[in-house]
């Protein structure tokens, strides 16, 4: 069964890395995330990033002066359809912290989760074996687990 369909109707988080390799066309992870970005574009799919993701995904086309790419990310990431990119807000920080203690994750990691959580999210989609440990979601999808997964 493919991520989407597994999803259903539940609405997910998206971790940066799905996000990036979906604009930069990741070899191995495009096809598998390609699906997600399209649900979202026809709306039969809702995700949320905090704009941590931003932070993120312009830190190294900036670095690189590769100015096209790191307007594609924010374009990508403020304009989508089905995609809602959340601030900050005290009570996701407030989760966030919770979060650090129960998992001992890292800071960028409880925001994007916490974001998530505040939002309702029942799926956190992420490439990040460590974040496995994160029971506040009914499920995590770990995109390299994925791949691993029999057809």
């Amino acid at each position: 069964m493919d991520i989407v369909a597994r999803i259903g109707q539940r609405q997910i988080c998206l971790d940066t890395a799905p996000i990036i390799y979906f604009i930069e066309r990741h070899p191995r992870f495009y096809p598998l995330v390609r699906p997600i970005f399209e649900s979202l574009s026809v709306g039969s799919l809702a995700a949320v990033t905090s704009v941590v993701t931003l932070l993120e995904v312009l830190v190294q086309p900036l670095r690189e002066g590769q100015g096209d790419l790191a307007r594609e990310y924010r374009s990508i990431l403020t304009e989508s359809r089905g995609l809602q990119v959340v601030p900050v807000t005290i009570e996701a920080a407030e989760v966030a912290a919770a979060l650090r203690v129960r998992h001992g994750i890292r800071v960028a990691d409880a925001i994007q989760a916490a974001s998530g959580i505040q939002q309702g999210c029942g799926v956190f989609i992420t490439n990040d074996a460590r974040l496995k440990c994160l029971t506040e979601f009914s499920e995590i999808i770990v995109l390299d687990d994925e791949l691993q997964r029999p057809s």
